[in-house]
């Protein structure tokens, strides 16, 4: 298999030349999972070819940056490598209605350059309709597909259906598990363990009982990342229940911390913040 070290983690065509074939590169080598291409318009590359990663905005988001800088505090966040796994900032936005019945957030660098998506899969028809009129979502299983720049899926994350804790499953796109995060208290300030084959790799803590901003540690208690919950607007929080998120990640992380990292945001909104909302 190639490797190409200053490539990004994300899809790319399969370099063994399958056709209309996508095949996930980890950020160091060629993994075995592969996806099908359901536009078919790549080709696939020479195996020596590194792939391409799709151009950005020509400029930062002002409106961004305000949310990074002067609202979570984060400065000095250095560059990254243009995905999902490999910025040391990603803003976590989600998308304003004010009838919402599918979650979909917008996730971005610093600068505001759009890395990804993610979005509510697999509900029903009756299961908006319930939602229209009721709201008991907060209690119904809840799957969020994570996407890439390229619109292809990197994360899935399900919440089961729940009364009082919340617990994520975070899998591969083909199924596999990388782990979950549990959430171990309702009183106080509310704290979630990283879970990876039943060991405890690390932790998200919330730093006040409003469970808005959180410290994420690993195994060792050590601080790795910050989740800063930026305020969305007074339309946004009286009309909606949109809820704005900066994750900022200290330093690399190994695998599969990276990934449960990664996840947290989504995690935090989805278990406490689509349940309850407040003006800070």
């Amino acid at each position: 298999m190639t490797t190409h070290s200053n490539t990004p983690a994300g899809w790319y065509p399969d370099p063994h030349g399958a056709a209309q074939t996508l095949r996930y590169w980890d950020g160091a080598q060629w993994t075995s999972h592969t996806h099908q291409d359901q536009q078919g318009a790549v080709q696939a590359p020479p195996v020596q070819q590194a792939p391409q990663m799709p151009q950005q905005s020509a400029g930062p988001d002002a409106r961004v940056q305000r949310q990074v800088q002067q609202q979570a505090g984060v400065t000095g966040g250095g560059a990254g490598g243009g995905t999902l796994f490999s910025e040391p900032v990603l803003v976590v936005n989600q998308k304003a209605k004010l009838i919402e019945l599918t979650n979909e957030y917008k996730v971005m660098d610093q600068n505001g350059n759009q890395l990804g998506s993610v979005s509510q899969v697999g509900q029903s028809a009756f299961r908006k309709i319930v939602r229209f009129f009721y709201s008991i979502d907060q209690f119904m299983k809840i799957k969020l597909e994570i996407r890439d720049a390229h619109g292809q899926p990197v994360m899935l994350l399900t919440r089961p259906g729940k009364i009082f804790k919340s617990r994520v499953i975070v899998e591969r796109p083909d199924g596999s598990p990388v782990g979950e995060i549990v959430q171990q208290n309702m009183i106080g300030k509310i704290n979630f363990a990283l879970m990876v084959n039943g060991q405890k790799v690390g932790a998200i803590k919330a730093e006040n009982w409003r469970a808005w901003n959180f410290a994420i540690v690993d195994h060792t208690e050590n601080e790795v990342a910050r989740i800063t919950k930026t305020w969305e607007g007074l339309a946004k929080t009286m009309f909606t229940t949109a809820d704005n998120y900066v994750l900022q990640i200290h330093y690399q992380l190994p695998e599969p911390l990276l990934s449960l990292v990664v996840a947290t945001a989504l995690t935090v909104d989805t278990a406490l913040k689509q349940d309850a909302r407040g003006f800070g």
